[in-house]
This record gives C-alpha cells, sequence and structure tokens, in this order.
C-alpha cells in the first residue's frame, strides 16, 4: 500500500469525541521510507517502516509554533517547519503526525511524492509545511 496521504479516519471520529488538543497536547511528526504502510487506516505511530538514520531519533519530532484558525466556513490548523540537521537518511516517503499525548494516536499522514523516497546525506532533511490558510493546510474542517 504505500504511503497513503490525509486525515486519519481515527483521527477524524476522534475529535468529534474531544480526545485531541491539538494545541496542548504534544504532537510529533515521524518519517516513514518507501517500504512502510501507513495510510487513512492507520490509527497510531508505529516504528514499522520508520526512517533510521544518523540525525534522526525513533518516533520523530516535536511539532511546534501550533495554532487553530477560522477563515470563513473552514478551520485549519498549522505547525512550524521542522528540520533534522546533519542527517543521513534514505528512501523518505513520507510522514506520520501523531498525538504523543493520547497514546500516540494518529492524526494525518503525509506523502512527499517522490517515487524512490528522499535521501540526504550528512545534510538537513526539512518538512516544510505549506501556507497557513483555509485551502492549503495540512489539517483542515470545512
Amino acid at each position: 500500500m504505500g504511503v497513503n496521504a490525509g486525515m486519519t479516519n481515527s483521527f477524524k471520529e476522534e475529535m468529534l469525541k474531544g480526545e485531541h488538543d491539538l494545541i496542548s497536547n504534544t504532537i510529533k511528526i515521524a518519517l516513514y521510507t518507501t517500504s512502510a504502510n501507513i495510510g487513512s487506516s492507520t490509527t497510531a505511530y508505529t516504528s514499522s517502516g520508520e526512517v533510521s538514520g544518523s540525525g534522526y531519533d525513533a518516533a520523530g519530532k516535536e511539532l511546534d509554533n501550533k495554532t487553530i484558525t477560522q477563515s470563513g466556513n473552514t478551520v485549519y490548523v498549522d505547525f512550524g517547519d521542522v528540520s533534522w540537521t546533519s542527517a543521513t537518511l534514505s528512501n523518505v516517503a513520507g510522514a506520520l503526525i501523531y498525538n504523543d499525548s493520547v497514546s500516540d494516536k494518529s492524526i494525518a499522514v503525509l506523502d512527499f511524492g517522490i517515487l524512490d523516497g528522499i535521501s540526504v546525506s550528512s545534510s538537513t532533511f526539512k518538512v516544510k509545511f505549506p501556507s497557513a490558510n483555509a485551502n492549503d493546510a495540512i489539517i483542515r474542517i470545512s
């Protein structure tokens, strides 16, 4: 199946049940290789298919600069970009955003869109989030 982008189904249900607070909870992002099997049915962080290499720690990094904004009929979440410096990583295909404060429950899957994955050698690997607006934000509800 590979890496398939979008909000996870479990996250949608859990949001309606009030299980996530995207501002006060610790939200993390973990990187995954081309061999990972993550997508809309992923319910929690998994180490299966996760990237390994120098400059990367298992379970990823905490996302900061979290904001929630309403624009018209859309509410969206934005995060600060995240970087792994002096990293040597191979075949990075995507990422999982998950709630470390609530049993590592999944939120969204990112697909970097490179069939063979992205590799870096003793360099910076950066996840740059799109513009914080109602049309482009990674997590948005209309």
